[in-house]
């Protein structure tokens, strides 16, 4: 008969404990999904600033590159142009030489193209190991 007593006073404390102990885990959960969510946050806004960074970076990079291809052409037409008057002069003046002055400008337009072309690609490289 003791041994009656004590179960049916231990049932009803374990199943206060039953309905108790969801209530207590769940207020756990709820106070880690509170943090989770404040730490995908974070993490979500420094991925942006990240990506707005690299994206920043990468137009500044296009930006000078189109702007010195801009100058290197215009470079390039000015001194086309210069040497096309100089050598309509020289065949006016002195037909004999006019040959000789064409072939040399365009040995100096060529080097010109390949030295601004090589210029490029340096400063290309440069910004590529440039780091983001």
């Amino acid at each position: 008969m003791k041994s009656f007593r004590v179960t049916s006073s231990l049932i009803p404390s374990l199943a206060l404990a039953v309905l108790i102990s969801p209530t207590l885990v769940s207020a756990q959960t709820a106070g880690q999904d509170a943090k989770n969510a404040g730490t995908e946050t974070k993490n979500a806004a420094k991925s942006t600033g990240s990506a707005v960074k690299k994206g920043t970076v990468k137009a500044t990079d296009k930006t000078k590159e189109g702007g010195t291809v801009a100058v290197d052409k215009t470079k390039e037409t000015s001194v086309k142009a210069y040497d096309r008057s100089e050598e309509g002069v020289k065949k006016v003046v002195d037909p004999d030489s006019h040959a000789s002055t064409k072939a040399k400008n365009r040995a100096k337009e060529s080097n010109m193209e390949a030295k601004d072309d090589a210029g490029r690609a340096k400063q290309k490289a440069k910004d590529n190991a440039k780091p983001q």
